[in-house]
């Protein structure tokens, strides 16, 4: 008995496996208070406190609505304008 607790395999196997089974319940005990102890408010939550549970949402655009909105622009027409940069008004102020 007295050769087994000086073998490599109790040496470093067994405190390598008590160390990586030990640190996976040290994880997810870890992982688990955060969730615990998280304040989160729903989305719903927040509506009702601040009273616009009546307050309709706009419903999201959809792409054929976007797609009429696109075909109304003039996109032939157009002029290329090039604007100063922020360290060419610094020259010609100077």
């Amino acid at each position: 008995m007295h050769t087994f607790f000086q073998s490599k395999i109790f040496r470093h196997f067994v405190p390598f496996m008590i160390l990586v089974v030990g640190g996976s319940f040290y994880v997810r005990e870890f992982a688990e208070v955060r969730y615990k102890y998280r304040k989160v408010k729903s989305y719903d939550d927040i509506k009702h406190q601040i009273g616009a549970d009546d307050i309709k949402m706009n419903k999201p655009a959809t792409l054929e609505e976007e797609y009429e909105k696109i075909k109304k622009l003039d996109i032939d027409n157009w002029q290329n304008v090039r604007i100063s940069r922020p360290w060419e008004e610094k020259d010609e102020s100077s």
